[in-house]
Order: structure tokens, then sequence, then C-alpha cells
């Protein structure tokens, strides 16, 4: 039947469509309800369209204090982490030196562990070293658990530079200094960012890490757990929504940049 060997030839690309589908989907329900207007604490049913949340986003009080809070922390996690991990990057793979495949086993731990044992295990260092328990204690936590992610993001591009475009570049008498900044850093660019953003998305989302060691600090996510007990304020599927088409919005732009330079390329 025609019908069959339409689905047959197209299978991937409609296997690829529902999954897409089924990952948005959760996204399209907090969006719709977004609109929403509850009649009592909790946005779970669909009552009438409003847009009250969306004209006054802060009308819950400390949500946009612990968002603002978990803006902070994401944004000097992400500095943090990516600075660090694009040294041990580049350092795992172009230099040679004792315990180097042990210290890349152990990079892949905090990936591997689950974070409850992690945030216990944190939480016992900074109770034995008297360290007190918000915003740094958190920071530190945090730059910790994002530091694997960078490293892997940036090694996997390291790896494949092209070491003969350095070479040509010392060749043509650039210093070290003047070849990493022309050469080596926007070859290694597009592994460093997609390291830094995801780094930011595992900070800014991150509860039970968070949970252990914040002490009286909340963040969004922790905000967003506590309002659940009580009742689920609509401008949480505010900010999630906002959010969500931020995050959209640079995808889109980093793939038409990215097809406007393929087409320069071309011409």
């Amino acid at each position: 039947m025609p019908v069959l060997r339409w689905i047959r030839r197209n299978l991937i690309v409609i296997a690829g469509l529902l999954t897409l589908a089924y990952m948005i989907l959760p996204n399209i329900v907090v969006m719709v309800f977004s609109f929403n207007k509850p009649n009592g604490r909790f946005n779970y049913a669909w009552q009438r369209f409003s847009l009250d949340a969306w004209k006054d986003p802060c009308g819950v009080a400390d949500l946009c204090g612990s968002l603002s809070l978990s803006l902070q922390i994401a944004f000097w996690a992400t500095l943090g982490a990516t600075a660090l991990g694009t040294a041990v990057a580049f350092a795992l793979v172009r230099y040679r030196f004792r315990a180097r495949g042990a210290i890349s086993s152990l990079i892949f731990l905090p990936m591997a562990m689950p974070e409850v044992v992690m945030a216990a295990s944190l939480l016992t260092l900074f109770l034995n070293m008297g360290a007190q328990l918000g915003f740094w204690t958190v920071l530190i936590a945090h730059i910790m658990f994002c530091l694997s992610f960078v490293v892997t993001a940036v090694k996997a591009r390291v790896m494949s530079m092209d070491p003969r475009l350095e070479e040509a570049a010392r060749d043509l008498y650039a210093g070290p200094v003047q070849t990493f900044v022309r050469v080596t850093l926007p070859i290694a660019a597009p592994g460093i960012a997609a390291g830094a953003l995801l780094a930011f998305a595992l900070s800014f989302d991150d509860f039970i890490i968070t949970n252990f060691n914040a002490g009286s600090t909340v963040t969004f996510p922790m905000f967003v757990w506590g309002s659940a007990q009580r009742g689920t304020p609509v401008q949480i599927n505010v900010i999630g929504t906002a959010m969500f088409i931020i995050a959209v919005t640079m995808v889109l732009v980093g793939q038409f940049i990215a097809g406007r330079r393929k087409s320069n390329a071309r011409s």
C-alpha cells in the first residue's frame, strides 16, 4: 500500500518528530497554564484565560528574589567551571604527565555518581571545614558539579582540532599568545560555548545539591519545590515559559548564524 511505503521511507523522520513532540509536550503544558486563572491555590486544572500573571510575574513574594539568586549562582558557576574546565581539557589533550589516565577517569565520576551522594559528600566537607552554608557553599558545589561536563565538551572539541593550523601560525611568526587568541581559541570556541551553556543550565536547574548545601538560601528550584507544597502560583509557569522561549530563540539564532557562515564559506 502507498501509505505503508511512505511510512517505511520516512520512519526515521516520524520517530524523530514523535520524540521531539514527547520532549516538548511538558513545556507546552507549562506555557498553556501560564495563561490560566485558577480558582484556588493550585494551578493544575484549567479554569479561564487570563494575562494577570504575565502582567505581574513578580506578584508572588520572594519569587523574583529566588530567581535572581539562581541566575547569579548560575552565572558565576558557569564562569568558574568554564575557565577551569577549559584549562583541564587542554591539559589532558595536549600534555603527557603522570596520572593523566587516572585524572581522565576521575573527571567522569560526578556525571556517573548520583547527585545525592555528591551532595551529601560536599555537605560533610563543608561542615568539617566549619563553613557556613549559604551562597558561597552553593556556588562552590555547583562549580564542582558542572566542571566535568565542561571538560567533556571542551575535550571533545580540542581532540578534533588540527594541530597543523597552530603550527602554520607559528611558522608565520605568531607568538604563543597570538596563536592561542587568533587560532586556537576561535577553533575551540564552539566546544567552550557548549560547555558553558550546559553548565549554566545544570547550575540553574539543580535542586538536590543545592538543597543539601544552601542553608537558609532559597534558589528558584527550591522556591518551586516549596510552593508545590502549599499551592503553585501561575507566575512560576510564566517564568518557565519565558526561559523556554529564550532558550529556543538562542538555539534558532545560533543555527541561523551557523547557516549564514556555511553559505558565505561556500560562496
